[in-house]
């Protein structure tokens, strides 16, 4: 045993006093550990790590079936959800944040708040580590007025105080008492307070836009609580009318796990991603085998002497395998440095909603495993080279190699290494560009409103100072007046939603239709406006004209109407129609206006994002119960163009709001320019990591046919200078060596063309979201030259050698 640690501590020095070969391919094998590692931390933080609460495996989520697994339900579903078979207990919680104006104990501020009832907490098994949960009398109509505290608003906001149970905090111009502080960890954080419910015994709000919750009992099937959902929905709409109603009919209701009805929008783009990873991997063992492979067959003399000398096979291949373990270490720890890395810059990119209720962290389990995963890469592709080089230790292989290499026969195996890794890497640039031709097209694709010079706040008015909507119209005109007066301002307009990367801001109204026909299917924003919102964004009709001051309440009903509506409800021709609104799911009156004006398409979700109905109602003839129930859910937003930089206004615009209505809070002051930046978060993202990848099997591919043909050249000496002492010429060598190069790039790019094509349906969940065909010639063509291009640079050099053989220098060895 001593032998065998002596050899191998023998190689590990050798190894380490000549260290370039060992930098070389531990750094080749880092990259594709590193890519691996940190694609596989996001993956478990997002999908596969267990929420933070106690026996998260019992969780299950309630609602109508979407992408495979549970979505948002309604009020009137979740009351008729309790009493179901194998269920523990139910809990209800908002699906987005709200906005709620807060006061006491500080500054007035408007912070995010959460609905939830009484059953919530302990379905979840979450207690508070202050005070306690809402009792059922506090979780009725006009029940006592409580709330609960986050634990990082009451850090922020009081220190966290331990004597903050029973102290009072004004929402919305109401007195609530504190009953308790949430713990740190939970997806609950996202809310700085959570109110209750309050819901009616008898509630028949069908707005879906709420999480249900429940906690099987143990040995429950998740599929048995489906059968049961699913019968109790549709008995629920078989007794009642409505296009709601017919809609739900059709619609399959289900239980399933919670971490992935969360989760559930991000799984596409992260299988994408961890395929992406994998072809990286590949790619770089495949380079890491090519070179430990030419490292073996570079040392096959010295396996030839040992055997010669009565040596073991044990003792004949542990230099081989000694110096891959040192590899695969050293290149599984840097491999682990870059994903440390790698992540750290990721943090800032990943959509918010991602992960809540986690964390991207490396686990100690995580090191090990890549650590064992690393050396046992390592060492598999030392076993390739191990192999060769004992199928090379015989006395006709000697012959055929001299002195100079192993013979025209020894490198198929590198070659088609070679191959393979170029095979994979045109796969991967064929995905990237696709996404950066998609990218480019979003670029020159105008966004059909400017946002130069625009800033933006968020303002919600305080119930208990502004209760109904008359008294809100004043303050928006108010406040409009005093910020139009500020020094460098154009226009100042209130809107219910920005043009774009407004998506929490979404306000769907169903039942809109044309007169005599059934209400679309896909139910289209809503969007009530000041006159000048227009001009603020630079937005100009494309048929008719955009809203005037005449526009009033007590006037003639108007909407203007974006071309995709105008498809669908009219054929295009929708100028001078009749639009209906019947949203008699939330209990409003029907509405009927007159389309004065058609806009050209913008997308809220960002310039790759889906073009999507939408209708604008003027600001002053919105309804007074719509305007009630838009508040309850979102708060306003003002913009303002400026002269010069947006963000030099922000203290004369707060100041100005705190002239007309003190003790209003304000948020989100910030550009326009931000907001659409930040609108495009998911898709840099998506394009970033694809494009890393793309880059780094580019660069590995090039790696391996650098290798591969500077030691094919090396091993070739001696038949190069018997070629060009017969009268070959220089150029002919070069050529030649160039030629087996590209031809091994060209096969190499005709399978990942292949691949890519099988490959289709994985791509697909993100190609669809931009709208490109997978095949896209442009595309195909740039991939090609860029892998030619890179084929190129890697054999110029082995050629260049090639060509300044000296002819007595490669024969004066025989």
């Amino acid at each position: 045993m001593n032998v065998w640690f002596a050899e191998l501590w023998r190689a590990w020095r050798a190894s380490l006093r000549r260290p370039v070969f060992l930098l070389l391919a531990s750094g080749v094998l880092a990259l594709g550990m590193g890519a691996s590692v940190a694609v596989y931390v996001l993956i478990d933080s997002v999908l596969l790590r267990p929420l933070p609460y106690p026996q998260a495996s019992y969780l299950v989520a309630l609602g109508r079936q979407k992408d495979g697994a549970a979505w948002w339900a309604s009020p009137q579903q979740y009351q008729h959800m309790s009493g179901m078979q194998g269920v523990v207990s139910l809990g209800l919680i908002d699906g987005f944040t709200r906005s709620a104006n807060i006061a006491g104990d500080g500054v007035p501020e408007l912070v995010p708040m959460l609905h939830i009832d009484h059953g919530l907490l302990p379905t979840l098994g979450v207690n508070p580590v202050l005070g306690r949960n809402f009792s059922i009398e506090e979780d009725r109509p006009n029940g006592p007025k409580v709330v609960l505290l986050s634990h990082g608003f009451w850090m922020r906001r009081y220190g966290g105080r331990m004597d903050i149970v029973g102290h009072n905090l004004s929402i919305e111009g109401v007195t609530h008492t504190i009953i308790g502080v949430l713990p740190t960890d939970g997806s609950l954080q996202q809310g700085d307070i959570l109110l209750p419910f309050a819901l009616p015994e008898d509630v028949s709000d069908d707005g879906t836009n709420y999480r249900a919750i429940a906690r099987l009992a143990p040995g429950v099937k998740v599929a048995a609580v489906s059968a049961q959902l699913d019968e109790r929905m549709h008995a629920l709409y078989a007794a009642e009318g409505g296009w709601v109603a017919d809609y739900m009919k059709t619609k399959r209701f289900v239980a399933s796990d919670l971490q992935v009805a969360m989760r559930v929008h991000a799984k596409p783009v992260l299988m994408m991603f961890l395929a992406s990873a994998a072809l990286v991997l590949l790619i770089a063992w495949g380079n890491l085998a090519n070179l430990l492979l030419l490292r073996g067959l570079s040392r096959y003399h010295d396996m030839a002497v040992r055997t010669a000398l009565g040596a073991t096979w044990g003792r004949r291949v542990l230099p081989l395998l000694a110096e891959g373990s040192l590899i695969g270490l050293v290149g599984s720890a840097a491999g682990i440095v870059l994903a440390i890395f790698g992540l750290h810059g990721l943090q800032g990119l990943i959509p918010a909603d991602w992960l809540v209720g986690s964390r991207l962290s490396i686990e100690a389990s995580t090191v090990v495993i890549t650590m064992i995963c690393g050396v046992a890469a390592a060492l598999l592709a030392t076993a390739l080279g191990v192999f060769r080089s004992m199928r090379l230790v015989s006395m006709d292989a000697l012959r055929e190699g001299g002195r100079t290499g192993v013979g025209r026969h020894g490198g198929w195996l590198g070659r088609v290494l070679v191959v393979v890794q170029v095979a994979l890497a045109g796969t991967l640039l064929s995905g990237a560009g696709l996404f950066l031709h998609a990218l480019y097209d979003a670029a020159r694709t105008p966004l059909g409103f400017s946002s130069d010079h625009v800033l933006t706040f968020e303002l919600a008015p305080v119930e208990g100072k502004y209760p109904d909507a008359a008294s809100v119209q004043t303050l928006i005109q108010r406040l409009e007046e005093r910020l139009r007066g500020l020094p460098g301002v154009e226009q100042v307009a209130a809107t219910t939603a920005l043009p774009a990367g407004d998506s929490e801001q979404a306000f769907y109204i169903g039942g809109v239709h044309a007169p005599g026909a059934e209400p679309i299917a896909n139910t289209p924003q809503l969007r009530a406006v000041s006159p000048d919102f227009f001009a603020a964004f630079s937005m100009t009709a494309r048929q008719g004209r955009v809203f005037q001051s005449m526009d009033r309440k007590g006037g003639e009903q108007v909407a203007i109407i974006n071309q995709a509506l105008a498809d669908s409800l009219y054929g295009g021709d929708a100028l001078g129609k009749t639009l209906i609104i019947d949203a008699d799911d939330v209990g409003l009156p029907q509405v009927s206006a007159r389309i004065v004006g058609v806009l050209d398409n913008i997308s809220p979700f960002g310039p790759l994002g889906t073009k999507e109905g939408l209708f604008y109602l003027p600001m002053q003839q919105m309804p007074d119960a719509l305007l009630a129930l838009y508040r309850t859910v979102h708060p306003l937003r003002f913009v303002l163009r400026v002269h010069g930089n947006p963000g030099s206004y922000s203290k004369a615009v707060t100041a100005a709001v705190a002239d007309v209505a003190p003790d209003q809070p304000i948020a989100n002051m910030r550009s326009m320019q931000h907001v659409v930046y930040e609108t495009t978060a998911a898709t840099r993202l998506n394009l970033l990591l694809i494009g890393l990848f793309a880059a780094l099997a580019l660069l590995l591919a090039a790696a391996g046919l650098y290798a591969v043909m500077s030691v094919a050249v090396a091993m070739r000496v001696h038949e190069f200078g018997v070629r060009m002492a017969l009268g070959a010429a220089p150029t002919h060598l070069m050529y030649s060596v160039l030629r087996d190069g590209l031809w091994q790039m060209v096969v190499g790019f005709a399978i990942g063309v292949g691949l890519a094509f099988l490959l289709a349906g994985v791509m697909r969940a993100v190609v669809v979201q931009i709208h490109h065909a997978l095949f896209d010639p442009p595309v195909l063509a740039t991939t090609c030259a860029v892998l030619l291009m890179a084929g190129l640079l890697a054999c110029l050099q082995p050629a260049w050698r090639a060509g300044r053989v000296q002819p007595m220098q490669a024969l004066r060895g025989d």
